[in-house]
């Protein structure tokens, strides 16, 4: 019977300070963005390391194509040199963007944004100009 009680407080102590532990736990804050170190031509951004990076639809490199892997990124941070949005869904809080890198195969592609930790806010369009053009 008291290997039952010592048993019983031992598991209540243990239980009383994980709940402690979950009160103290910090909040959740906002990513930092993305980074640039030579004027916007590559974008550094904090990311899952070994995620997928898809192919191209066409020869354009505008579109991803989200059924073909060319590729995985282990490194992280790693590089990225746009973004695209409206592109096929991911989720997330930018739930159709993805961004254009080279997979570490040395293949040309897109990863989901969702597969990146780092606010992609700051990176460039891959295409302003065209989002630019005012409606004729």
């Amino acid at each position: 019977m008291r290997v039952h009680k010592k048993l019983g407080a031992a598991l209540a102590t243990a239980a009383l300070a994980v709940g402690f532990g979950a009160v103290a736990a910090p909040s959740a804050h906002a990513a930092a963005g993305c980074w640039t170190n030579d004027g916007g031509i590559r974008w550094y951004c904090n990311n899952v390391s070994g995620a997928p990076v898809y192919g191209i639809i066409g020869n354009n490199h505008s579109y991803p194509d989200p059924d073909r892997i060319v590729g995985h990124m282990y490194s992280n941070p790693s590089w990225f040199y746009c973004k695209e949005d409206g592109q096929g869904w991911v989720g997330g809080p930018h739930p159709t963007r993805w961004l254009m890198t080279v997979a570490d195969n040395g293949q040309l592609g897109f990863m989901k944004d969702t597969a990146i930790y780092s606010e992609t806010d700051p990176v460039h369009d891959c295409y302003p100009s065209l989002r630019a053009a005012p409606a004729h």
